[in-house]
């Protein structure tokens, strides 16, 4: 390789190993189509879906097509009795906790409690035949059930103009639908990847526990509540009308919410105790219906849900609304609901696939949880998805198919043919017990304080959720959340880790030092690593940042009386690209090295890094003798520069003593 002798072999410098250099090529030019195209393909289509069609001919493959966009006519042809029997078990015994649950949600939201068990018909029906899990069990959540209350309550009454307020829910359904099943459409799944692990737990724990504030109301009582979600509004609400406490709710919500915790403790202790805790939300319905009917509760305060009307899902088409002052708000909150339920519930399925060892498509999942939403709008359902309670609950009592939503689905439609008189003497107050039994379990404390242990950064992500949840709105909690979360990405990106590295003791390996005290460095040469590709946001940074290891390395050198530097070597194998400001900033370096009469050598450069330096004429700025493979034949050429030019100093200084 020019002055370092390309057919030399050459002393590196590491335990007396030698090796030779071997030339880095410029790969290939290819057409700019295919390179846009293969780039497309990794950007939309990273799980190449359409691998399964490719040795499918006519027929065949239309039905493969059928199969993929309705994965039921996939599994139902090997469908059997023993798979049913296990389907028909979970679906029942999670229909036990989605009938309670959904009414209790549906207040929440401050809706018709009817609309729970509309939404936990329909949508099921359609994510059985859409949906790729076998284990997520569809219905109302309570993070997204809050969401819409508050979004949609800023605008509208629920108490003073319930209609309008109905129909904005079903138009925030429909463009939670319509958003959700265009990011699956138009493979935009990683848009939700924004919201972090560390995001999504800060965000439900902060949601959890203004959820578990706001049933205050219906454990003590109140007839009259604030409508701020923020702790200090809900606890001002809750300590200034003391007077006002029924202690009949407070009683009966303590007693059946201790039940239902109790319930839950034993579950966690063998599988025969499950059954009691999948079991016990329904039987606190049963058994405060008839407390309240046996003893006229409902004549002493202690209200109750009501007159709920028989029948099945009423259409709502002519309900929504797409037209000023309303629609941006319904836009806002269906957008808003949409990401979150998108979130949690393909979090929710993933996690169980894993538990089940098989995969789940996210795009194919999103349009699932769009159509859905869609098909609820126009029938009288509001926000559905995949809570991790009824996930919990369906996959524990042993499905095996999509097809436990269905027998879930039949058993609220036979409740809402035959069963809703029935729950007319519902207490207000079981059902907020439901509620914070079933929400507790979304404040993950462990997961935060593993990730204060691991990522204090994630830590600050998830506190930073938690608190503006809890101490601002649900919006502000999950913009603060969001803009952490894109700040540090900005952040690795314009300040991007650069470490200098040595040699590991009787290795070829070169390891930061920082990392491995024992890697030794070698007089005259310091090699840099960069650890992200070079952009125009980090390019300033990585230009001050080298110049300071330089200025510190010949610091050292001089103190301690070593050779001056006279080579920077640039470990480039973490650098996947770089754009015309990372070529600028090389050229500039090289400039700046060369006034210093340093010489700029490049290690292990990748195939992009080769097209783009090629292409800038920057390799014949730093000379192509100067390119190098390895970082160990960097160095090995560098030292051997260096030891020739001793010896040739030697040299001089011997002929020059001679007479």
């Amino acid at each position: 390789m020019g002055n370092a002798g390309a057919d030399v072999d050459f002393a590196v410098g590491m335990g007396g190993a030698e090796c030779s250099p071997h030339s880095v090529p410029v790969p290939p030019a290819r057409p700019f189509l295919d390179t846009f195209r293969e780039n497309l393909k990794e950007t939309f289509f990273p799980d190449d879906p359409f691998r399964q069609f490719r040795l499918e001919k006519g027929g065949r493959r239309f039905v493969r097509a059928l199969q993929y966009v309705l994965p039921i006519l996939d599994w139902a042809p090997s469908y059997t009795f023993t798979f049913f029997r296990a389907d028909l078990i979970a679906g029942i015994t999670i229909a036990s906790l989605a009938i309670p649950q959904g009414i209790s949600y549906a207040k929440l939201a401050n809706l018709p409690p009817i609309l729970g068990l509309y939404s936990s018909f329909v949508p099921p029906l359609i994510y059985a035949m859409m949906g790729s899990s076998k284990d997520l069990a569809v219905g109302t959540m309570a993070v997204p059930s809050l969401l819409m209350a508050s979004m949609l309550g800023k605008e509208v009454s629920a108490a003073t103009e319930p209609t309008t307020y109905l129909h904005l829910a079903f138009t925030a359904t429909f463009f939670a639908g319509a958003l959700q099943a265009s990011l699956g459409l138009l493979r935009l799944g990683f848009i939700v990847d924004f919201l972090s692990h560390a995001t999504i737990v800060g965000f439900m724990g902060g949601a959890a526990t203004v959820v578990c504030l706001q049933q205050l109301k219906g454990i003590m009582g109140l007839d009259h509540f604030t409508t701020s979600t923020d702790l200090i509004s809900v606890l001002e609400s809750v300590f200034n009308q003391i007077h006002q406490w029924r202690w009949e709710s407070v009683v009966l919500g303590c007693g059946f919410l201790s039940f239902l915790l109790t319930t839950r403790a034993l579950s966690k202790r063998g599988a025969m105790f499950f059954w009691i805790s999948a079991a016990a939300p329904l039987t606190s319905v049963v058994a405060g219906s008839l407390l309240v009917y046996l003893t006229h509760a409902d004549k002493h305060g202690v209200e109750v849900i009501g007159y709920l009307k028989k029948g099945l899902n009423p259409p709502s088409t002519s309900s929504l609304i797409f037209s000023p002052p309303y629609m941006m708000v319904a836009l806002k909150t269906g957008m808003t609901t949409g990401i979150i339920a998108l979130a949690e519930g393909i979090a929710v399925g993933r996690s169980f696939a894993m538990f089940k060892n098989y995969h789940i498509d996210g795009n194919k999942e999103m349009i699932a949880f769009g159509v859905m939403n869609l098909v609820g709008s126009l029938t009288s359902c509001y926000l559905a998805t995949g809570p991790f309670s009824r996930s919990a609950v369906n996959y524990n009592a042993g499905c095996k198919t999509a097809a436990s939503n269905i027998v879930m689905s039949v058993a609220v439609m036979f409740t809402l043919l035959f069963l809703t008189p029935l729950f007319h003497y519902t207490p207000l107050v079981v059902l907020s017990s439901i509620i914070v039994s079933a929400i507790l379990g979304l404040i993950d404390y462990g997961a935060a304080f593993h990730l204060w242990q691991v990522d204090k950064i994630d830590f600050c992500v998830c506190a930073g959720a938690y608190l503006g949840v809890v101490f601002g709105s649900v919006e502000i909690g999950l913009v603060v959340a969001v803009a952490v979360s894109i700040l540090r990405v900005l952040l690795f990106i314009a300040r991007p880790r650069t470490t200098m590295l040595g040699n590991v003791p009787n290795s070829m390996a070169y390891r930061r030092t920082d990392q491995y005290p024992t890697a030794q460095c070698f007089p005259g040469v310091i090699v840099l690593r960069i650890d992200a590709p070079i952009y125009f946001a980090n390019t300033n940074y990585l230009r001050e940042r080298i110049s300071r290891w330089i200025d510190e390395e010949e610091d050292r050198l001089r103190c301690n009386g070593k050779t001056g530097l006279q080579y920077v070597v640039l470990d480039m194998g973490a650098v996947s690209s770089i754009d015309t400001s990372g070529i600028s900033m090389l050229k500039e370096l090289k400039k700046t090295l060369e006034r210093r009469e340093l010489q700029l050598v490049l290690a292990n450069p990748g195939s992009e890094v080769m097209k783009k330096l090629d292409k800038s004429k920057v390799l014949e700025i730093i000379g192509q003798e100067w390119i190098f493979l390895t970082v160990g034949e960097a160095v090995g050429a560098c030292n051997f520069m260096l030891h020739t030019s001793k010896a040739e100093n030697i040299g001089v200084e011997i002929g020059a003593a001679l007479p």
